[in-house]
């Protein structure tokens, strides 16, 4: 290929084709792009030295599921942080293989190869970068599985390889299998260390004096936070997918723990516009920050963006602190809203809460009170159509029950819809990797009234940006989950022939009008 970069990778790639040119349309840089590949070979050279060697250390596992994270879109814009990570992996292979045995691989042979060959490799990798930030995710909480850390080798191995479609499909779905068992392993990490979740009303309203903002997906580096900030006059918002977290009872203990600030990441560049606090990025959805905020934006774990403050591994927040005691905060209560003006959100209905009423549930099903789930879910993007999921839901029947995880859901997730039984219609279970308590639900509605999930009044409705989501509908796909509706675009690293063989196998088909999906889905 004779572009000076090429990424395909999300949503909002150039022309729903491939960002080509000098910079993506995230903001990464053509240089940073191709560091990335250069990772990835590297990764994929480790699998190969893991071969070899038949051992994978813990070392070996962690700085392959950093290499991983670092791909991910809007996680690291820093060639400096990539090249180290780049040396990390090549100390690891050094450590088991000897380095001449053992090459990188040339990531341009995917993108070069054919069609579909081309789009089934995607689909694995960008699925495998999806599951190792889960796996990240847990390992911060010192939870592993050497089932899934095993197969990150063993799919890394494959990519390297001459392969054809009948060999890679099967690899694909396996990814959708581990990735399960992989959110299963961070389901309990975090229930484990933080408690089950409890339904929480959360405030959108940011009180006056110093405060910080937290965003990412990293539960561990908020409790860091809190403990760091105890007594020192400084509040916590959440944002984004770190929402979730006032549900935790480990972390709602802490009464700096306010509320969450703005709305889904794609409007960052805008609700931090001058704002008089420091924010903390602890995973991606990093956007190229303004001037107007950049003097503080810090980051922490993969993510990086140059000139701006990293806090390493020894997590001392002292800079962060001494920032939004600095900077002061807002002088006065700033009552902010959501997306369509609500003051408060709703969050903590993950599958323990859920099941823990299913008899309740599955009693107003029988009695007719609730006629339809709807898991309308995934990640949000700035690609215009997104208010499409506003839209369904506003339009979704009065005795139906919404399931929501993801910053998707901050296109609805304001919205009051009443109630069903004295539970919200809108059930916010989660951050992404929540998925997990998107499936144990429907597994258990599917027991309850003796049918596959199939069978059941169960609608998926996604929105998808990145590689998490990706990982996420290859476990849907796992399970067997038919005539799922997926937008705002269907994903350009999908070949014509694989998205027959999806639209065939599993009736996936692109959402239309809000009007139209309901009326088509409503008919199951």
């Amino acid at each position: 290929m004779m572009n000076e970069m090429f990424c395909f990778q999300c949503e909002q790639t150039a022309m729903c084709k491939g960002c080509t040119g000098r910079a993506g349309v995230c903001g990464k840089p053509a240089d940073t792009a191709k560091l990335q590949d250069k990772l990835t070979g590297a990764l994929i050279g480790l699998a190969r030295a893991v071969k070899i060697s038949k051992v994978n250390t813990a070392s070996t596992d962690k700085a392959l599921l950093a290499g991983l994270f670092t791909t991910i879109t809007n996680a690291s814009f820093s060639n400096d942080a990539i090249n180290a990570i780049i040396d990390q992996v090549h100390a690891e292979i050094n450590k088991i293989a000897p380095r001449d045995h053992v090459a990188d691989y040339d990531v341009d042979k995917i993108w070069q190869d054919n069609e579909d060959i081309r789009s089934l490799k995607s689909l694995i990798l960008f699925g495998l970068r999806g599951m190792a930030a889960y796996a990240y995710h847990a390992m911060m909480l010192k939870y592993t599985d050497k089932e899934v850390n095993s197969f990150f080798y063993e799919a890394l191995f494959m990519l390297g390889e001459d392969a054809d479609m009948n060999t890679l499909l099967p690899m694909v779905l396996k990814t959708g299998e581990v990735n399960l068992k992989c959110m299963a392993l961070l389901d309990k990490a975090n229930t484990t260390t933080y408690g089950t979740p409890v339904p929480t009303t959360v405030p959108l309203t940011i009180e006056k004096g110093p405060f910080i903002v937290i965003t990412g997906h990293d539960l561990s580096d908020l409790k860091l936070l809190l403990e760091q900030t105890k007594d020192k006059g400084i509040n916590i918002y959440t944002h984004g997918e770190m929402l979730p977290a006032h549900g935790y009872p480990e972390l709602k203990k802490y009464p700096q723990l306010k509320g969450n600030f703005g709305t889904a990441w794609q409007n960052q560049q805008k609700e931090f516009d001058n704002i008089p606090a420091p924010i903390l990025w602890t995973t991606n959805c990093l956007m190229p920050p303004k001037p107007s905020y950049k003097d503080r934006v810090f980051t922490t774990e993969v993510v990086s963006f140059p000139g701006v403050v990293h806090i390493g591994d020894d997590k001392d927040f002292t800079p962060l602190i001494n920032k939004a005691l600095e900077l002061g905060g807002y002088k006065e209560d700033q009552a902010m809203t959501g997306i369509n003006g609500g003051h408060t959100v709703t969050t903590g209905f993950g599958h323990g809460t859920v099941l823990s009423v299913a008899d309740k549930v599955i009693e107003a099903v029988k009695a007719g009170q609730i006629s339809h789930f709807f898991l309308v879910a995934g990640c949000d993007g700035a690609k215009p159509g997104r208010n499409y999921y506003t839209e369904f839901v506003k339009q979704t029947p009065k005795d139906s029950i919404i399931l929501t995880l993801a910053c998707g859901k901050y296109r609805f997730n304001d919205l009051d819809l009443g109630t069903i039984g004295g539970l919200p219609r809108i059930l916010d279970m989660g951050q992404c990797n929540d998925a997990y308590s998107a499936i144990q639900v429907a597994v258990a509605l599917a027991g309850a009234f003796k049918c596959g999930v199939n069978e059941l009044p169960l609608s998926f409705v996604l929105s998808w940006y990145e590689q998490k989501a990706v990982c996420i509908l290859l476990t849907l796909l796992h399970l067997g989950i038919k005539n799922i509706r997926l937008g705002p675009s269907l994903p350009a690293f999908v070949s014509p022939n694989v998205l027959k063989f999806l639209v065939d196998n599993y009736g996936i088909a692109p959402i239309t009008t809000p009007e139209e999906d309901l009326k088509s889905l409503l008919k199951k």
